[in-house]
């Protein structure tokens, strides 16, 4: 088999991916299966995770982190994770996703509060965007924060929050002007113990079993002036700067996902005998696999170019969508392909496959859905 492009890491990050495989095999792998049944992970493997250097690398080193901005350290926690069926530990999101309004968004004093926390896996952070009636058009939301000279007002739903239940620090995306459009929109932190905040189930899903996904409730939740990132009214803005990089990740993910499913597929079909011989050995076996080895070389090529243009400080919203459309939609096409080719055994729970193939279905929703991504390079076409 064609082997992955890894052309874009150095040593230190294959020696950062040794650090990582290794942890995981230790502190997460024999504890999957119960994190699945119970849809939450222990909270110690976060503090463990801190322990071993995997979270915050973009932290500055006076805050606890390694000051290191370079978005190849964070893709090999998501390589790793997906090469192991990990998919409890919201990492990525903790990482690639709230980290940069944490980083670039915060005052001195707040990041003297909350980011040596947050490297230490001791403040667990997830990001509130979405609502029961508004999730792709973020102009929708109906949470309010209203002004009452040092605190806000906080009131509103959100739901589909990944690490919802563990999460100790909440960035919330809220109205300070309900009649200013976009220009109307703040973040908010909300943390953990504050009145009014309120946790809902941890949502039942199809797949992902083991990410904790709440619906938050805010209901008269005084968060003080202390708690606002950035300036007010430019909440807007500062999420249309950081979703590239969450689009960017979630094509990381699609990649790694893919190159799972073909490393499965390719043991399963030198096994599995079918008519005297491995089923590997026929031609639509082949042929189907070749087409599954040509895409996944071709995405991974696509998520290194987006990582180098990250790192460089050149990625834009449209080639984020380009990338984050193309890999989850391959992801979805790949692992029903490879689900397919391990015939009944597939639809089976206990094989890879089948949690991959119901782990990947959200891929082309979050993040965007696929129709957004494709609305987004449209407008760029002038259409």
């Amino acid at each position: 088999m064609l082997s992955p492009d890894n052309s874009i890491y150095e040593t230190e990050h294959e020696d950062f991916r040794q650090t990582v495989r290794t942890f995981l095999e230790r502190e997460a792998v024999p504890h999957t299966e119960q994190w699945e049944k119970d849809g939450v992970v222990d909270r110690a493997v976060w503090a463990k995770a801190g322990e071993a250097g995997l979270l915050g690398f973009e932290v500055p080193e006076e805050y606890d982190g390694l000051g290191v901005k370079d978005f190849r350290y964070n893709l090999i926690v998501t390589e790793e994770c997906a090469r192991l069926g990990v998919t409890g530990p919201g990492f990525a999101l903790h990482n690639d996703v709230v980290a940069p309004y944490l980083v670039n968004l915060t005052n001195d004093e707040q990041k003297r509060r909350w980011l040596p926390g947050m490297v230490s896996g001791e403040i667990i952070t997830a990001i509130a965007m979405t609502e029961p009636g508004a999730g792709s058009d973020l102009q929708g939301i109906r949470t309010t924060a209203v002004d009452k000279g040092d605190h806000y007002v906080l009131n509103g739903s959100k739901t589909f929050i990944t690490n919802g239940i563990l999460s100790d620090l909440v960035v919330v995306v809220a109205k300070t002007d309900p009649d200013a459009g976009h220009k109307g929109i703040s973040l908010l932190v909300v943390e953990r113990g504050m009145e009014g905040f309120s946790r809902g189930r941890n949502l039942d899903k199809l797949g992902l079993k083991a990410q904790d996904t709440a619906e938050l409730t805010f209901e008269d939740v005084m968060v003080p002036k202390e708690n606002l990132l950035g300036e007010e009214g430019e909440g807007f803005i500062y999420l249309m700067q950081n979703l590239p990089q969450e689009r960017i990740s979630i094509a990381g993910m699609a990649v790694a996902g893919i190159e799972a499913v073909l490393d499965t597929t390719l043991e399963y079909v030198k096994t599995r005998e079918a008519f005297g011989k491995p089923i590997g050995k026929f031609q639509n076996t082949r042929f189907v696999l070749a087409e599954m080895a040509t895409e996944a070389y071709i995405a991974r090529t696509l998520v290194n170019h987006c990582v180098e243009r990250l790192n460089d400080g050149t990625a834009d919203p449209v080639l984020a969508s380009m990338a984050k459309w193309w890999t989850t939609e391959l992801q979805q096409k790949l692992t029903s392909a490879g689900l397919q080719m391990h015939g009944g055994y597939g639809f089976m729970a206990e094989y890879p496959i089948s949690k991959a193939y119901a782990d990947a279905r959200i891929q082309t929703i979050y993040g965007g859905t696929t129709e957004i991504m494709k609305e987004i390079i449209g407008r760029s076409l002038g259409l």
